[in-house]
C-alpha cells in the first residue's frame, strides 16, 4: 500500500523526503508553491539531486505535488485567470524538473458566470497549458464537494477530458470527503462499486492517479468539503476500510490530508490505518 501525507517542502525536497519516511510513509504531498499566493521556490541542481537520492533510498514513489487554492482556471475575470494560466504552466514545469509523476489542481469555480462558461475557461486554459506541456508529469483534476460555484463532479471533470480529446497524461484525483459531501456513503461497501463503476463509465478507472484520504465532518450529500481527522468524522474505521482495500485503487497513492495540529499526527494516522488494514486481512469470519 502507498500511504502517505502533505508535508512541507519549505526547508528543501530532501528534507520532506526524510520526514515522510520518518512519519511512516512511502509517498507524500506538498503545495508547488505558497498556497496562499503566488511565490515559488527554485529548486536548485544540489537540492534535486539530494531529493533524488533519498527518494531512491526510502522508495519514495509516487510523488503527488498540488497547485494552490488561489489557482481557478475558471475564473471569468481575466486577472486571476492569468494567473491562472501562469501558475500551471510554470509549475508543469518545475514538477517536471523534480521528478514528481502527479500534478493536482482543483478546477476551479465559475464565481457567478455558470458552469458551461467555466468548464469553457478551464479547457481554454488547458489547451494553452497543458496540451503544449511535453513532459511525462500527470496533471490530475480533483472530484470536489459540489460546494456553491465550484465545478468538479466527475460528470464535469468528463467533461473538460473529452473536450481536449482525453490526452494520456490528464487524469482524476479522488477525495473522500469530497465525494462523501456530493452522495456517496462509503460506510456501504456497494458505494464504492457505485463510484467505480460511474468513473469507468466516464472516463474509466485507469484515469485515476492518486486519492486524498480523508474523514468527512458532514454526511453524504452535504455539499461541504470539511475534512476530519482519520477516525474522528462520519466515514470512520469501515468508511475508510471500504475505500483502501478496494482492489480496484491497489497501488494508488493514498495522501492524508486531514486536519492535524503537527506533523506528528500523521504518522498517528498512517499507523492506525496500517493496524486497521493489518486487523481486516486477519479477520477470518
Amino acid at each position: 500500500m502507498r500511504l502517505g501525507c502533505h508535508l512541507s517542502i519549505a526547508k528543501g525536497l530532501d528534507r520532506a523526503a526524510q520526514e515522510a519516511t520518518a512519519l511512516g510513509a512511502n509517498t507524500f504531498q506538498f503545495f508547488t508553491r505558497n498556497p496562499r499566493g503566488g511565490k515559488a521556490r527554485t529548486f536548485g541542481e544540489q537540492e534535486i539531486a539530494a531529493w533524488q537520492a533519498v527518494r531512491r533510498k526510502y522508495d519514495l514513489y509516487p510523488v503527488v505535488a498540488h497547485l494552490p487554492y488561489t489557482v481557478n482556471m475558471a475564473a471569468p475575470d481575466e486577472r486571476p485567470y492569468a494567473f491562472a494560466k501562469m501558475v500551471v504552466a510554470e509549475d508543469l514545469e518545475r514538477m517536471e524538473a523534480i521528478g514528481a509523476e502527479y500534478l493536482v489542481v482543483h478546477p476551479g469555480s465559475h464565481v457567478s458566470a455558470g458552469k458551461e462558461a467555466g468548464i469553457r475557461r478551464i479547457v481554454n486554459c488547458l489547451e494553452e497549458t497543458f496540451l503544449t506541456h511535453g513532459g511525462a508529469c500527470k496533471l490530475l483534476l480533483e472530484a470536489m464537494a459540489g460546494q456553491g460555484t465550484e465545478i468538479g463532479t466527475l460528470a464535469d471533470i468528463a467533461e473538460i477530458m473529452d473536450a481536449l480529446g482525453r490526452p494520456e497524461r490528464l487524469g482524476i484525483c479522488l477525495d473522500t470527503c469530497h465525494l462523501t459531501g456530493a452522495g456517496f456513503n462509503f460506510l456501504q461497501r456497494e458505494e464504492m462499486e457505485r463510484l467505480l463503476a460511474e468513473v469507468d463509465r466516464l472516463m474509466g478507472i485507469d484515469r485515476i492517479g492518486a486519492v486524498h484520504l480523508n474523514d468527512s465532518k458532514f454526511p453524504p450529500g452535504s455539499k461541504k468539503d470539511r475534512h476530519a481527522r482519520i477516525g474522528a468524522g462520519y466515514l470512520g474505521r469501515e468508511g475508510m476500510l471500504n475505500f483502501i482495500t478496494h482492489p480496484a485503487l491497489a497501488g494508488l497513492p493514498f495522501i492524508l490530508e486531514t486536519p492535524v495540529d503537527d506533523y506528528s499526527e500523521y504518522g498517528e494516522e498512517i499507523a492506525l490505518l496500517l493496524e486497521w488494514v493489518g486487523e481486516k486481512g486477519n479477520n477470518t469470519e
